[in-house]
C-alpha cells in the first residue's frame, strides 16, 4: 500500500463504537448543557463586554455578541450533526478520521490539544491570579516565590496554585464522572446565580443615555468586535468530546450543543446591555469590567460576589476541558497514532493514563511557563477544528452508509456547512502574524510525530 492510501485510510464507525463501550452513557441533555455553559461563560463574561466596548464597538457591544454567536451557531450545528450521527469519543478529530481520513483527523486532534491544554494552563494562572487576590482581602499572602512562573530575575520559580487547582480537578474527574459531572453542575448553578445577581442589582443603575452613541466606532467597529468576542464562545465543542458517554446521543447532543450556545449568547447579551447601561462605554477598559461599574454605584458587596463567580467560571471551565482533552488524548491513543497506553481505560470507567498524561503537560505549562501570546494559539487550534468540521457535513452526508443513520441535520444543507467553513476562515484571517508563525511550528512538529510513529503504530494500518 502506497503512503498516499495509508495516510488517507477512513476509519470505520463500527470500530470505534467497539473500543468505546467501555464508558458508561450517563450524561443527560441537562449534564450537556451544563458542560458547554462550564467551558463558555468564563471570566470573559465580566471582562469582554467592558473592554472590547471601550476600544472597539461601544455600547454595540450588544450586536456584536449577536453577530459573534450567529457564526458560531453555524459551526454548532455542524457539531450537532456529526456527534448524532457519530456518537463516538474524540470530538471532531475522530470525524475527521472517518469522513476524511486519518491525516486530516490528525491533524484535526493535533489542533485541538493545542486548544485544550494551552486554554487550561493559561485558565489555571488567571485562577490563581484571582485566588491570591481573594485570600489578599482576608490578610492571607503566599510566598512570592511560588506566585508566578520561573522567573529568577522577578523572584518568581513555580505558580504552585496554579498547579495545585489543576492537580485537584484531574483528580475529582479521575475519581468518576458522575462525582466531576455533579460538581460541575452545582458551580454552574453557583455562576449564572452570581450573574443573574449582577443582571438584577445592575439594572436599577442603568441610564438609556449611556447607550449612546450606540455605534461611536462606526459599524465596522460593531464587526470587528465581533470577530473579538467570538472567542468567548469557544468552548461549546467540548460537549462533542462526551458523545461516548451519553445517553440518546441523537437525541440529547443536539440539545446539549445548540442549547448551551442559546443560553450563553442570552446571557452575554444581558450583561453586554446593562454593563454599557450602567457607566459610559469609555469607562470600560479595564481588567475587572462588571466589578468596577458596580464599585461606580457603590454596590461594593456584589462586586466582591461577582470574584466568586469569577472563580467559579475559570473553576468550570477547567473541568470541563480537562475532562475533554483526557478524552481526545485516549482516542488518539486508541488508534495507535501516540502511545497505546494513553487508550487504556480503568475501573471506574476513566481513560486514567490519558488523564494523567494530561495533567503532567497542563501543571508544567501553568506552574513554570510564561504563557503570554502562547494563549493566543487556543484559538487558532479551535477555527482549525471548526473549519474542518464544517465542510466535513459534505462528505458524511455523500458517505452512503453514514447518511443513513437517523440523527441531527443541518438545515439549508449545503450552504450553511460552506458558510460556517468560511467564516471560521475568515475568523482565522484576523489573527496576528505570531500567532501563524507559533501555529506553523506546532503543526510541523505534529507532522513529524505522526510520520515518525503515528503512520507505523496506527492501528488502522494494522488492520489492513
Amino acid at each position: 500500500m502506497g503512503i498516499r492510501q495509508r495516510i488517507f485510510q477512513k476509519e470505520n464507525l463500527d470500530r470505534y463504537l467497539q473500543a468505546d463501550g467501555q464508558f458508561v452513557r450517563t450524561l443527560s441533555a441537562i449534564d450537556l448543557i451544563a458542560l458547554g455553559i462550564g467551558a463558555v461563560i468564563g471570566t470573559g463574561i465580566f471582562i469582554l463586554p467592558g473592554t472590547v466596548a471601550a476600544t472597539t464597538a461601544g455600547p454595540g457591544i450588544i450586536v456584536s455578541f449577536v453577530l459573534a454567536a450567529i457564526v458560531c451557531a453555524l459551526a454548532a450545528m455542524c457539531y450537532a450533526e456529526f456527534s448524532s450521527v457519530l456518537p463516538v469519543a474524540g470530538s471532531a478529530y475522530s470525524y475527521g478520521n472517518i469522513v476524511y481520513g486519518e491525516l486530516i483527523g490528525w491533524i484535526t486532534g493535533w489542533a485541538l490539544v493545542l486548544e485544550y491544554v494551552l486554554a487550561v494552563a493559561t485558565v489555571s494562572v488567571g485562577w490563581a491570579a484571582y485566588f491570591n487576590s481573594f485570600i489578599a482581602g482576608f490578610g492571607l499572602h503566599l510566598p512570592k516565590a511560588i506566585t508566578g512562573s520561573f522567573d529568577p530575575a522577578h523572584g518568581t520559580y513555580i505558580n504552585l496554585v496554579a498547579i495545585l487547582i489543576v492537580c485537584l480537578i484531574a483528580w475529582i474527574i479521575s475519581a468518576g464522572l458522575k462525582t466531576s459531572i455533579r460538581l460541575n453542575n452545582i458551580m454552574v448553578v453557583l455562576k449564572i446565580a452570581i450573574i443573574v445577581i449582577f443582571l438584577l442589582v445592575g439594572s436599577f443603575y442603568v441610564k438609556p443615555s449611556n447607550w449612546s452613541p450606540f455605534a461611536p466606532f462606526g459599524v465596522h467597529g460593531i464587526f470587528k468586535g465581533a470577530a473579538v468576542v467570538f472567542f468567548a464562545y469557544l468552548g461549546f465543542d467540548v460537549v462533542s468530546a462526551s458523545a461516548a458517554e451519553v445517553k440518546n446521543a441523537k437525541r440529547n447532543m443536539p440539545i446539549g450543543i445548540i442549547g448551551t450556545l442559546v443560553i450563553c449568547t442570552i446571557f452575554y447579551i444581558l450583561v453586554a446591555a446593562v454593563l454599557n447601561g450602567m457607566t459610559s462605554y469609555k469607562l470600560l477598559n479595564v481588567d475587572d469590567a462588571v466589578a468596577f461599574a458596580l464599585k461606580l454605584v457603590h454596590q461594593n458587596f456584589v462586586a466582591g460576589i461577582v470574584s466568586i463567580g469569577a472563580l467559579a467560571g475559570m473553576f468550570t471551565m477547567m473541568v470541563t476541558t480537562i475532562y475533554s482533552s483526557s478524552r481526545l488524548l485516549y482516542s488518539i491513543g486508541r488508534d495507535g497514532l501516540l502511545p497505546s497506553f494513553l487508550g487504556k481505560i480503568d475501573e471506574h470507567h476513566t481513560p486514567k493514563h490519558a488523564m494523567i498524561t494530561v495533567t503532567i503537560v497542563i501543571s508544567i505549562l501553568g506552574g513554570l511557563i510564561p504563557l503570554g501570546q502562547l494563549a493566543n494559539l487556543v484559538n487558532i487550534g479551535t477555527l482549525i477544528a471548526f473549519t474542518i468540521v464544517s465542510f466535513g457535513i459534505i462528505l458524511l452526508r455523500q458517505n452512503k452508509k453514514l447518511n443513513q443513520i437517523k440523527g441531527f441535520r443541518v438545515p439549508l444543507y449545503p450552504v450553511l456547512p460552506i458558510i460556517s467553513g468560511l467564516a471560521c476562515i475568515f475568523m482565522m484571517t484576523q489573527l496576528s502574524k505570531e500567532t501563524w508563525i507559533a501555529s506553523l511550528i506546532w503543526f510541523v512538529l505534529g507532522l513529524i510525530i505522526y510520520f515518525s510513529y503515528g503512520i507505523r503504530h496506527s492501528k488502522l494500518n494494522q488492520d489492513r
